[in-house]
């Protein structure tokens, strides 16, 4: 099973700052869920994601 990702570890991921990944998960449909008050993201969502967008 996949260890879920924190909007840190997304943010690191992706190369941007936690604040403009908070800002706009919703807009740019960055795959997390909600647990409890938190959001988190599987990594095989995330790199399907990243895929989506032309990402490499």
């Amino acid at each position: 099973m996949d260890k879920l990702m924190t909007l840190d570890d997304v943010a690191a991921h992706l190369g941007k700052p936690r604040s403009w990944v908070y800002g706009n998960w919703r807009r740019e449909e960055i795959p997390f869920r909600k647990v409890g008050q938190a959001l988190r993201c599987r990594p095989r969502d995330l790199d399907q994601w990243l895929d989506a967008q032309g990402a490499e």
